[in-house]
């Protein structure tokens, strides 16, 4: 025979409260769960991640095919949706890739040396006290570059823009003279938006990218906005419920792959004549 000790005797099971850190705003909050909307910013629980002794980002060394850097300031939000559905293209295609949502790791403003002298702008870059010396190298050992983005005031995020910013040290080898590494590389480039400034947002994203010698995919943008007579907290139905985000993004991650299989780094080696600013 079984004895049901009262309801106050019974143990109970309780996990230490964690620390979660939004990664929008940096606000830390203490509990078993993350909080269901950050009291700063804003944000939704998927913007959080628990605090631990996380390491500081390294390389290892390893070629692979795309690098897919979500820019936006929410990972988790419309633009990640859309880096969501170009991961399930690369894996369909078969080609290595690694996503990385950047607002998850630490990257510093510019130190703008180029405009103390020519030749202070240099690579390795001097700045070696964040995790961007690990995408510098993943720049370098990757194929091709897809970017998302959201629009923040008709341009890219400012987070992103840190993150393009720093490439400058690797840019910076042609008007030292030096051997380009990016030279014949791919890019494709995606944007979400609550309304305009798409196009000039992928624009100026592109321009980063030419001027180290990449070649933009054909039809190697796309691009979806909702519209300012809806609310944003209804974008996130709309985009996913839209066939032709899908269809876009999807085609433009393709158009990529296609662009891989030509080999234009291999064929296009010592034969560019860099012409950037």
């Amino acid at each position: 025979m079984s004895i049901t000790a009262p309801e106050e005797l019974k143990p109970t099971s309780s996990s230490p409260d964690k620390s979660w850190k939004c990664c929008v705003c940096g606000y830390i909050h203490t509990g078993k769960k993350p909080p269901k909307e950050c009291p700063e910013c804003a944000s939704t629980e998927r913007e959080f991640e628990e605090i631990n002794d996380k390491k500081k980002l390294r390389f290892d060394g390893k070629k692979f095919d795309v690098l897919l850097i979500n820019g936006s300031n929410h990972r988790a939000n419309n633009t990640g949706y859309m880096v969501d559905l170009i991961e399930e293209v690369l894996k369909e295609r078969g080609t290595s890739y690694r996503r990385f949502n950047i607002n998850e790791y630490n990257i510093n403003h510019c130190w703008c040396c180029y405009s103390m002298r020519d030749n202070a702008c240099r690579f390795p870059c001097r700045n070696q006290r964040d995790e961007m010396p690990a995408f510098h190298e993943m720049i370098i050992a990757s194929k091709a570059v897809i970017v998302a983005s959201a629009i923040n005031w008709n341009n890219m995020t400012a987070r992103l823009k840190d993150f393009l910013d720093r490439l400058n040290c690797i840019q910076n080898l042609y008007l030292l003279e030096k051997p380009g590494l990016t030279h014949g590389k791919i890019v494709g480039i995606t944007v979400s938006g609550h309304e305009d400034g798409a196009t000039k947002t992928a624009m100026d994203i592109f321009l980063y990218f030419q001027q180290m010698g990449y070649v933009l995919a054909p039809f190697g943008v796309s691009y979806r906005t909702h519209g300012m007579q809806f609310n944003t907290d209804t974008d996130t139905k709309f985009l996913k419920n839209d066939p032709i985000v899908t269809r876009k993004v999807k085609g433009m991650a393709n158009n990529v792959v296609e662009m891989l299989n030509l080999d234009l780094e291999n064929k296009m080696s010592k034969k560019l004549v860099p012409v950037c600013e």
